[in-house]
């Protein structure tokens, strides 16, 4: 068997190819465009002042670079559930498994996280939806009920198929965009003071150092706010034409997000009054609280900033995009969900009934999996910049594995057709491994170990899966997965050492390895990751056999 003879491996034709160049694209944009930028361009001047500018445009970079190793990924072998489905074609079962279960806990979360973020700038006018406990929103018991019928309009929409979902979505990324648009021109024009950039009262342009920049590029929504990208891939077995429409989407929208982003931190920090300055800019959000109400400030940053500058018309405008661009993200995501569990049921090492469709080509049980999780979602967590601390950390960790897939691939099938190739050899997969490391490390211990918790039940549940039904799975490779344990553990023994998210160590950290220790580690533990898992990769023909296996789908998965 020969490559030439499986080009077209991992097309699915029981999913409906119903979205084009522009529906790709306004997909990435719109799940792109989400709660992360009602509340990014606060929580980042907070942790680093206006160097937060820097932040956003670093996340860019990072995002960037992992997203090329994937546009080439995403045009060889346009299937669902991309990022899950590559590493079963390079490593093998085990380590797909593992890839798949990390990426499956961060995208489960988004739906009822963006949930939250309607609800919290609801709870400004409808102020029964949630309550402060600790200073963090949480849910009323009406509040819980409002948030599970919200989760449960995402999954009726699903159901509808990718084509109704196309329509919808594309409407509502022209308002998306539109409202950030009129947002940052609003800020510039009724008030830009240029001294909040350099001010030395308030610690100059880089008030809390490189190590505030990088800190809010992990935690304080602006990685998060990028993640979006990857709709061009997992639903590039959705598409009309994968080869043109995925880099179209991945670059189109990363480039286009950044602009608005920076755009709207540049005007945010310009439009701030000087008594959100007077303690600090670690401290703007409760300086601020005295001048327009806790509440205001607690559940709608963007709109409390326009009635403070009088523009009571933008703020109801915020107030209404608060409900319709996390919905739409919320939407994007529960289908994506969707199709990660699908993707894993098709690879085999999930229970098989989660790849089964319906008539219009929708993994029914996968999207009911996804309902049920996603509520548990709704208990009282920290608030929503903790738990997008925690989706931010698992989502790139899960994109890590890419980089080093396609460069496995490159080598066992080169002559394997690549409407996209990457250029530069190692060194972009390099970087953008790296950059995946250094994101989880930035987002510091106490985010770190909790995620390693949900790894570990990850763990559990491949062992009673495969001591079930072993005899009907896929072989594991152990060998080819094995490096995802050193990569792993040494990720979690980094943070542990390190001195994210703070100097102190109130969150269980060592804090031995500051910003440039922890970044020398980092380049050489990256290094010799990326060496183990090209050394360990599966070879010549078992590759073939896994391409081969996604190509021709089990009997009986259609119901």
């Amino acid at each position: 068997m020969s490559s030439t003879t499986i080009q077209s491996a991992g097309d699915d034709h029981r999913l409906k190819r119903h979205i084009g160049t522009v529906g790709l694209l306004f997909t990435a944009v719109g799940s792109i465009i989400g709660s992360g930028w009602l509340f990014g361009a606060m929580n980042a001047a907070q942790q680093a002042g206006p160097a937060s500018i820097l932040s956003w445009l670093v996340g860019a970079v990072m995002i960037l670079l992992i997203g090329l190793t994937y546009a080439e990924l995403g045009t060889m072998f346009p299937v669902s559930g991309g990022v899950v489905r590559f590493p079963h074609f390079a490593f093998g079962s085990f380590a797909s498994y593992i890839s798949g279960w990390i990426t499956w806990i961060a995208t489960v979360a988004v739906p009822p996280l963006e949930v939250l973020a309607v609800l919290q700038y609801a709870a400004n006018y409808i102020p029964w939806l949630q309550t402060l406990k600790d200073g963090s929103p949480v849910l009323t018991t009406p509040g819980l009920g409002i948030a599970c019928a919200l989760l449960l309009v995402f999954v009726l929409i699903n159901m509808l198929g990718v084509r109704w979902f196309a329509r919808i979505n594309n409407t509502l990324v022209v308002w998306k965009v539109g409202i950030i648009i009129i947002a940052i021109v609003a800020f510039l024009v009724v008030r830009f003071e240029p001294s909040h950039f350099f001010h030395a009262q308030y610690g100059g342009f880089m008030p809390m150092g490189w190590h505030g920049v990088f800190s809010a590029v992990a935690t304080a929504g602006v990685v998060f706010s990028y993640l979006g990208f990857r709709q061009g891939v997992e639903l590039a077995g959705e598409t009309s034409n994968p080869q043109r429409n995925v880099p179209i989407a991945i670059l189109g929208s990363l480039a286009l997000c950044t602009v608005i982003y920076v755009g709207l931190q540049v005007a945010f920090i310009g439009a701030l009054p000087e008594s959100a300055l007077a303690n600090g800019w670690a401290n703007i959000g409760t300086s601020f609280i005295a001048g327009i109400g806790e509440h205001s400030m607690a559940f709608g940053p963007l709109a409390a900033l326009a009635a403070a500058l009088g523009l009571s018309w933008l703020a109801i405008l915020l107030y209404v995009d608060a409900f319709v661009s996390p919905s739409d993200t919320g939407l994007i995501y529960t289908i994506l969900s969707a199709r990660l569990t699908y993707a894993m049921g098709r690879n085999g090492n999930a229970p098989k009934a989660l790849s089964r469709v319906n008539d219009k080509g929708v993994p029914w049980v996968s999207v009911m999996l996804a309902f049920f999780v996603g509520l548990l979602f709704f208990l009282p967590f920290p608030g929503w910049q903790k738990l997008v601390g925690f989706h931010t950390s698992a989502m790139v960790m899960s994109f890590g594995s890419g980089p080093l897939t396609m460069m496995a691939l490159r080598r066992e099938l080169p002559g394997y057709k690549r409407p996209f190739r990457l250029g530069g050899g190692w060194i972009i997969p390099y970087l953008a491994f790296l950059s995946s490391n250094l994101i989880v490390f930035w987002s510091g211990w106490d985010v770190v170990w909790k995620l390693m918790v949900a790894v570990l039940l990850g763990f559990v549940l491949l062992a009673i899966h495969e001591t079930g039904w072993g005899r009907h799975t896929p072989k594991l490779d152990m060998r080819a997965g094995f490096w995802m344990l050193p990569w792993l553990g040494g990720v979690t023994l980094i943070s542990w050492f390190g001195r994210y998210p703070g100097l102190d160590k109130h969150a269980g950290n060592l804090g031995y390895l500051d910003m440039v220790s922890g970044l020398v580690v980092i380049v050489i533990f990256s290094a010799a990751i990326m060496a183990l898992a090209h050394a360990l990769r599966l070879r010549g023909e078992r590759v073939l056999e896994q391409l081969d296996q996604r190509a021709h789908p089990a009997s009986g998965d259609h119901e």
